[in-house]
């Protein structure tokens, strides 16, 4: 049996199959003693595990004793509030069926970085969620092994995935086009949009579903202002905004940016509602007492969360089939800070000349 040739990455379960020409399913066997393997199989697949210095995974040996119950989260943020509104759903959800959860940092989207986080996340044992929002997130999710039961939290699909992809998702695409709608509704001739990074393409779900309203509409389509994840972008973005005086309706990526673009437009002494109108995104617990009250698009974050530790404790507990779908449906939430636009100032008066 030749099993040389391999690469210097670590060697996966899948890989031995291969070397042993066996499924990975009879490799699971041998390396936890299955007594129904049979012998000879048993040496084969014994002979690729020396041969390619295969490390048996804590997590898919305690997974097949039934021993270890727990969950790791990858994040890379754990303060932001989809992010922290996540982490409490999953931590709600494991609680109750009696996990553990433990919580693992992406500090960069390095691959080195990446790689070695995963690995410690594995070797502690258990199944895993990530939170794929960031790109280091999106390689978290594409680094674990095959092997290993793993959830991804990740933006909206373009296209609807396979089973093979235990992710979840909320529709942010629909937000945004709704939150839009809406703002078009009260009279405005179009929105401008102050978006969140994306973690995978140059054009997020939430600046899609933006634009889908706005060509509906036939309304202009500016070009999207690039904020980051919090009030300082939005604060940024808000004071270009705000030396426009045609701009009078704005969707922001999150609340936290809505709350830079308010403080921003009130330096320039803009009035909201009364000269620009201002939606978020999320409906963050601070966003019902800003003043105005802000108007945001509800998603259910925590549901998010607890809708992926069920999914990974379908697989890991009842060998449940892969189902991966949306969670939830966004809510519009209309409060003060959106309103008609401002009604045209009346020219100068028209002048003649007497006969």
């Amino acid at each position: 049996m030749n099993v040389t040739g391999h690469t210097r990455r670590a060697a996966s379960i899948r890989d031995v199959a291969t070397a042993a020409g066996v499924s990975y399913q009879t490799v699971s066997r041998v390396i936890n003693g299955h007594p129904s393997v049979r012998r000879t199989t048993r040496e084969r697949v014994q002979a690729a595990i020396d041969e390619l210095g295969f490390r048996r995974n804590a997590t898919a040996h305690a997974l097949a004793s039934g021993r270890t119950r727990a969950v790791t989260v990858l994040t890379a943020n754990t303060t932001h509030y989809g992010y922290a509104s996540i982490l409490q759903g999953i931590e709600e959800a494991a609680r109750a069926a009696s996990y553990a959860v433990g919580i693992g940092v992406l500090e960069s989207a390095d691959e080195a970085a990446v790689a070695a986080e995963v690995q410690r996340a594995s070797d502690a044992g258990g199944g895993l969620i990530v939170i794929a929002y960031d790109p280091a997130g999106v390689a978290a999710l594409a680094a674990v092994p095959a092997e290993l039961p793993v959830v991804g939290v990740v933006e909206t699909p373009t296209t609807p995935p396979g089973g093979d992809r235990p992710w979840v998702w909320t529709d942010d695409r629909e937000a945004a086009y709704e939150a839009t709608r809406h703002l078009l509704s009260l009279g405005h001739e179009t929105v401008h949009y102050v978006a969140i990074p994306s973690s995978t393409r140059r054009t997020s779900a939430r600046t899609t579903g933006w634009r889908q309203a706005l060509k509906e509409a036939g309304a202009p389509e500016p070009l999207p202002v690039q904020g980051s994840w919090g009030p300082a972008g939005g604060h940024t973005a808000g004071l270009a905004l705000a030396g426009d005086p045609a701009v009078t309706a704005i969707l922001c990526g999150n609340d936290d940016l809505a709350l830079g673009v308010l403080r921003a437009l009130h330096e320039a002494g803009r009035s909201v509602p009364g000269e620009v109108s201002v939606a978020g995104f999320d409906d963050a617990p601070h966003s019902a007492y800003l003043t105005p009250s802000l108007t945001t698009v509800r998603l259910d974050f925590t549901g998010l969360g607890r809708a992926a530790f069920a999914l990974l404790h379908g697989v890991v507990e009842e060998s449940a089939q892969i189902a991966p779908h949306p969670v939830s449906v966004p809510e519009l939430v209309v409060r003060e800070s959106a309103g008609p636009p401002p009604a045209p100032r009346p020219g100068p008066p028209a002048t003649g000349t007497k006969a």
